[in-house]
């Protein structure tokens, strides 16, 4: 994969972390000029020639390496190497954006780090979404030789930051942009196969898709109201007409469903902005040092926090649904699509669903409702995106839960037994995590005959 310093997508940068792609770098130029440029600075440079935070006014020489010794104090568990991976493909790219002024000899050598599985070991917390200082810091300390890295083999990639360095190199907010990445391409995933996931349910109860009609979507031009419709209709072969209207987890599927997919997309535009930003301070541009506060992470933390909310009314409509096929009014079988009289079946689904969601309405507590005051009153407002990106990472293991509790109702065979259904939940957890055909599958091994005629052939 090659990096510009402008075009990457957090589907990229997934693919970095937890695949099998090979960084490298288009061109060294705008680092390089940017680094030429700083050379050339006269007067007072924040970082450079004064103290950070309130030590602004403070004129220091020399004093970058402690400056990183300083700020590489995290706490807690360490982050696992794929999200270490992450930040680092980010911070690479930022860094290829020019605008740091930080020495360019650097950029290869972090791309050898990524290429050859080294990750600093950078712990969870020390960030409130102004910069991710203590996992940068860290991260310098490692090319320095001063922290050991993490990976394969003893030893790891060195490089000798000089002083002036310092500040440039940790001025960013890759870290919390990584995991912010990395969750968006995954919630994708999911709200993607939950559209599949209610196909099914739609099949099991014969709901009615007149509500997915176009005409209804064209009178209230919502873009993701629009499209899940779109792509539900797409997947039902015939409009089921059992009712004359079905409960909201059918009937407004698409307007609950199209403003969460709305939420996702404004997330994904306010992340992948900032992946392609030379968002430090000071930022060298035109020759100069221009002291700014594009570190704030205020537009990724506000994305986030709303990204996050939307999932919650997406996830109740599907315990909702989940709820109708434990009901043979809706379903024509027995309670619980239970295989005999009296059986429990399936619903202790309904009880890992709730629970699950419950984990995701607290998730949803806005991270920008609070702030905090540090370095004696001089930072005054913190975004917390970090525990945004952090939130919305967490996010995934529930709604997966909850969309796979639904999907294993929808699919249940009339004659299965009562019995642990745990490793049914991890199957289909598998399934929807990869957005593997759902549909088809469900079509081709587990669903009832007489139900599987509302589904496409092609298992779209």
């Amino acid at each position: 994969m090659e990096l510009h310093g402008a075009g990457l997508t957090c589907a990229q940068v997934h693919t970095v972390a937890y695949g099998t792609a090979r960084v490298t770098i288009a061109s060294l130029d705008r680092a390089r000029a940017a680094w030429g440029a700083v050379q050339e600075l006269t007067g007072p440079v924040y970082g450079q020639s004064t103290g950070v935070g309130a030590n602004k006014d403070v004129g220091v020489a020399g004093g970058g390496l402690d400056l990183l010794r300083s700020h590489a104090g995290g706490a807690g568990p360490l982050l696992a190497p794929e999200r270490a991976r992450a930040m680092l493909a980010v911070r690479l790219n930022q860094l290829l954006a020019g605008g740091s002024g930080v020495d360019p000899g650097v950029l290869p050598v972090l791309a050898g780090a990524i290429n050859d599985g080294f990750t600093p070991p950078i712990r969870t917390y020390g960030a409130i979404g102004t910069g991710d200082l203590t996992a940068l810091a860290t991260t310098a300390l490692c090319l320095l030789g001063e922290m050991s890295w993490q990976g394969p083999t003893a030893g790891g990639p060195r490089y000798p930051l000089a002083s002036g360095d310092a500040l440039p190199f940790i001025s960013s907010g890759a870290a919390t942009l990584a995991d912010a990445a990395i969750a968006v391409h995954r919630l994708r995933v999911l709200l993607e196969a939950a559209v599949d996931v209610a196909a099914l349910s739609f099949v099991a109860v014969s709901a009615s898709a007149e509500p997915l009609a176009a005409v209804v979507q064209e009178v209230r031009p919502q873009p993701g109201q629009a499209a899940a419709a779109a792509r539900l209709r797409g997947l039902l072969s015939r409009e089921f007409a059992a009712r004359l209207q079905d409960p909201y987890g059918y009937r407004a599927f698409a307007q609950v469903h199209g403003a969460a997919l709305d939420a996702l997309d404004r997330a994904e535009r306010a992340v992948e902005t900032d992946l392609n930003a030379a968002a430090e301070n000071p930022l060298i541009a035109d020759s100069l040092a221009w002291h700014n506060g594009n570190f704030h992470s205020a537009p990724v933390a506000l994305a986030l926090d709303a990204l996050r909310a939307a999932l919650v009314p997406t996830a109740q409509l599907s315990t909702a649904r989940l709820a109708t096929l434990m009901e043979p009014a809706y379903t024509g079988r027995l309670p619980f699509l239970a295989a005999r009289p009296g059986g429990s079946g399936a619903m202790i689904l309904e009880y890992v669903a709730q629970d699950a969601l419950a984990e995701l309405r607290h998730l949803a507590n806005p991270v920008t409702a609070g702030t905090a005051v540090i370095s004696r009153g001089t930072e005054d407002h913190a975004g917390f995106a970090t525990q945004a990106a952090r939130y919305a990472l967490r996010c995934v293991e529930p709604l997966e839960i909850v969309l796979a509790c639904e999907r294993l109702a929808a699919t249940r065979a009339p004659d299965v037994p009562d019995r642990p259904l745990t490793d049914d939940l991890d199957a289909t957890r598998a399934l929807i995590s990869n957005n593997f055909h759902l549909v088809r599958q469900a079509v081709g091994t587990r669903h009832p005959p007489h139900r599987a005629e509302g589904l496409q052939e092609d298992g779209r």
